[in-house]
């Protein structure tokens, strides 16, 4: 038993001259640096083997460019990511999946416009199973009938549901507005389309577009890694073609403009979507650029989050992030709101994009967006599945483990003045965007806020 009362937080975060001052933050400690092959196999497919080997385990990311200019390929290419991996000449689906539980493993697969991205994992010990299966789909994948068909019918089902939902529409609506017809912004394809696939099609799409030449297969854990790499030589051995898979055609640059109001009757939130043109990931702004983007909305102690969520209650969550393709880079806003406050949220984003732009980040801003971004990189990469998946992001963009190791030596050399150019790229006459919501209860409110194409 104690006598001692209950102190709240606030009460054990003060004393009787204030509120007890935080400790500095530490240095960050630098990462250890794995121990890494990067090559390119004579079929073309460049492999990356890192050896991590914190826990007894294997992780696996392979990148297929996948890109496809025909209307009918995002239909096509989703049934084909939803039965890759359920047969083969020598495999049915059941075989494949007793396999990979044999040795702790998994392996999954998903499409996008830009890319076929199959992950995986298993036990160390059984990389050469996790590799067998793998392979036997990429080469030798037979696409049964009766699995395109039920695949296909609940791949129907479940696309009719995401089309209904508000997030997937605002994305559609922000890629059409951005890019029109390119292939980019056919993320979700249309429920009508994918009934129409028939496994014929899906092999056909296979035998085309599932190649070697162009893509990247990497592979983390408790490995060796030159060794990884000679046994995937000679697991892909099979693997071949002269023909280079399919990367996306270049982006056109997003411009600045009226943000567009997207009806959808009923609603009774807004989804709020803006974009603007940034850098390359490979540029050498893109540190300074980074710093900036988390002092505007990046991470939970940014301008946005505080003005727009925790001083003014109008959303649960607002972010400011980018998307990065081989070539291009694109900053993204989004937040949710009630009908009710949308203008006035619409209006809150806009002055913290100008103040960013004229008043740029103080020094404790940027300080302590470096240390969340140096923070944030060195945990990210600290487990086996955080670091195959950055080794696969910066792959794709034409970079390796060097670039990764190096970067957080950038982000400490980033200047004040450095962070205060990059700012600059906030203006609010950069951005174009979608606000999807109710225009019989948005109409009249974003028509006197100006800046709004109304339907």
């Amino acid at each position: 038993m104690t006598s001692a009362t209950h102190r709240s937080a606030e009460r054990i975060g003060h004393t009787e001259q204030g509120p007890r001052p935080l400790p500095p933050l530490a240095e960050p400690r630098a990462g250890r640096q794995p121990e890494t092959v990067d090559t390119v196999l004579q079929n073309g497919l460049r492999v990356i083997a890192a050896r991590h080997g914190a826990v007894p385990m294997v992780e696996l990311r392979l990148r297929i460019p996948f890109a496809g200019e025909d209307p009918a390929h995002p239909a096509r290419a989703e049934v084909l990511a939803e039965t890759l991996l359920t047969g083969t000449r020598r495999r049915d689906r059941v075989s494949m999946d007793t396999d990979l539980a044999a040795v702790g493993g998994t392996l999954q697969a998903v499409v996008d416009p830009e890319r076929l991205s199959i992950t995986g994992d298993a036990l160390a010990s059984g990389m050469e199973t996790l590799l067998d299966v793998l392979t036997d789909a990429l080469t030798e994948a037979s696409y049964p009938e009766h699995e395109v068909s039920g695949e296909r019918d609940r791949l129907v089902e479940r696309i009719t549901v995401a089309r209904s939902q508000p997030r997937t529409i605002a994305r559609e609506e922000l890629q059409y507005h951005r890019y029109g017809d390119h292939p980019f912004a056919r993320e979700v394809p249309q429920a009508v389309d994918v009934a129409e696939v028939t496994p014929e099609q899906v092999r056909q799409l296979h035998r085309e577009a599932v190649l070697p030449r162009g893509s990247t297969l990497v592979l983390v854990g408790d490995i060796d890694p030159a060794a990884t790499v000679e046994t995937v030589r000679r697991m892909t051995s099979g693997w071949q073609s002269e023909d280079a898979a399919r990367e996306l055609p270049a982006l056109p640059e997003v411009a600045g403009g009226d943000v567009r109001l997207v009806h959808r009757e009923g609603a009774v939130q807004s989804q709020l979507r803006f974009s603007a043109q940034a850098v390359p990931r490979t540029d050498e702004r893109y540190p300074a650029l980074q710093i900036a983007n988390l002092v505007f909305g990046g991470y939970f102690s940014s301008r946005l989050v505080e003005n727009i969520r925790e001083d003014k209650g109008y959303t649960y969550g607002a972010h400011s992030t980018f998307e990065f393709t081989p070539d291009n880079g694109t900053i993204l806003v989004d937040a949710d709101t009630a009908s009710e406050v949308t203008a006035a949220a619409l209006l809150e984003i806009r002055y913290e994009l100008g103040k960013l732009a004229l008043v740029p980040p103080s020094e404790a801003e940027v300080e302590s967006a470096r240390q969340y971004a140096i923070g944030g990189l060195l945990t990210s990469t600290s487990s086996q599945s955080g670091l195959a998946s950055m080794l696969m992001n910066v792959a794709a963009l034409g970079l390796g483990q060097d670039w990764l190791s190096e970067h957080p030596d950038r982000l400490r050399a980033v200047t004040h003045q450095q962070v205060a150019e990059a700012a600059r790229w906030y203006v609010p006459t950069a951005f174009t965007g979608v606000v999807v919501g109710d225009a019989e209860q948005l109409g009249e409110q974003l028509r006197g806020l100006g800046g709004v194409t109304l339907p």
